[in-house]
């Protein structure tokens, strides 16, 4: 199976997480960017500060490789309107995909009319400047009833206040890749998390992000019906290789 239009190589480390200088990890995104307009990869994941930059060397390249970015990133507990200006930002950029952490630790303490409200109106903003919007919900700081009612939260809300032909523009994303487990426990998509996604998200598509470690994972999660695979070994899983970052 040619798994390369499922992939947002994906890369969202800052200078100092990556222990790095900026040009440093200014060359890391390019080689990035090299390596998914070499490729054909389907998107490019980067932080929001990145995204002029890499829509720089793409319109270079005459590229049709897509950039996507990350939105209050990695807890979501910002408030509403630095969500929006994150998000506006990013689009004035460049972004074609926006991957909003949905306020997960809002949700665990019941406030839904935050969360809703948060998923309604960034939802409007990318759909209204044609983007595609993904919510990443954080599976591993969920147990399954709360995988399934953050699902079918981001899901109902989709199909109360837009229209069907919006569906497939909104995902449900499993992972920001840097959420921080107890005991070895997996911190990204799983075969249970995400069938528990999958159940519960049609019509809207879901994105398995974190956790994928080689091809053969990456065409289960295909399989199940996932229409897209994050990770920040790409090159490595497209050649087979058993790979062993978080992301």
């Amino acid at each position: 199976m040619d798994i390369r239009q499922y992939i947002d190589s994906t890369y969202l480390k800052t200078p100092a997480m990556a222990g790095t200088t900026i040009k440093e990890n200014n060359e890391v995104v390019r080689s990035l960017v090299n390596e998914a307009v070499a490729n054909g990869y389907k998107l490019v994941m980067v932080r929001p500060e990145m995204v002029a930059f890499v829509k720089r060397l793409l319109c270079v390249e005459k590229s049709k490789v897509l950039i996507g970015t990350v939105i209050d990133f990695p807890e979501g507990e910002g408030m509403l309107f630095k969500k929006l200006d994150e998000a506006n930002k990013s689009i004035y950029d460049g972004a074609d995909e926006l991957d909003f952490v949905i306020d997960y630790k809002a949700f665990k303490r019941r406030d839904f009319e935050k969360v809703k409200t948060d998923v309604i109106e960034c939802t409007r903003l990318c759909l209204d400047h044609k983007k595609i919007a993904k919510w990443i919900i954080e599976v591993a700081a969920l147990s399954d009833k709360e995988i399934i009612s953050i699902t079918a939260l981001v899901k109902n809300v989709v199909l109360t206040y837009f229209s069907e032909s919006d569906y497939f523009n909104v995902f449900v994303k499993s992972s920001t890749g840097f959420y921080k487990t107890e005991s070895g426990k997996p911190n990204g998509a799983t075969i249970h998390s995400v069938k528990l996604m999958l159940e519960n998200s049609f019509p809207l598509p879901v994105k398995a992000a974190g956790g994928i470690r080689n091809y053969e994972d990456a065409v289960q999660m295909i399989r199940l019906g996932v229409k897209r695979i994050g990770t920040s070994s790409a090159s490595e899983i497209i050649a087979g290789e058993q790979v062993s970052d978080e992301y």
